[in-house]
């Protein structure tokens, strides 16, 4: 079972607001296109509403990787591996989740690459989970999986 974390607890201060609510729903259907079999979005900062469950973590100030553990603990015992993405994320391509999960054996943390650059989304084994710092999955090693002809999914930090 693959679950996916849509990780959404930031307080968005250099947006200036909730951008989570404005840029969710994009990620979640794509996301919904893509191979996965649950999804939980980690709130924090902002309530949110959505159709799919959000874990609200208390801990989302100590960093992305506090966000992330409270999200991993959410899914299901049977997942076997998780597909992390950012909720500012709105181009999040579903052939790109798909492409990393078809690396999902090779390592316990595996990410997309655009250009050679570290990108979403990120897959993690569950062996990795307990491994994950507050800083996040970035902080893990990981391999990368080549999505070069693929558009970046975004990261949305300012409204213009």
């Amino acid at each position: 079972m693959i679950g996916a974390v849509v990780l959404a607890a930031g307080a968005a201060t250099r947006y200036g607001g909730p951008k989570q609510r404005v840029f969710l729903p994009s990620v979640l259907e794509r996301l919904r296109a893509a191979p996965v079999d649950e999804i939980v979005v980690v709130a924090g900062a902002y309530e949110l509403e959505t159709d799919v469950r959000v874990v609200q973590c208390s801990e989302w100030r100590r960093g992305p990787g506090a966000s992330l553990r409270c999200g991993l603990r959410a899914l299901a015992p049977e997942a076997t591996h998780a597909v992390i993405v950012l909720a500012d994320g709105p181009r999040l391509d579903p052939r790109a989740v798909a492409r990393v999960l078809d690396h999902r054996e090779e390592a316990s943390a595996v990410a997309a690459s655009y250009g050679g650059v570290r990108g979403h989304p990120v897959c993690l084994a569950r062996e990795a989970w307990e491994r994950v710092p507050d800083a996040g999955a970035r902080a893990l090693e990981t391999q990368l999986v080549a999505c070069d002809d693929l558009e970046p999914p975004g990261d949305v930090d300012y409204p213009a």
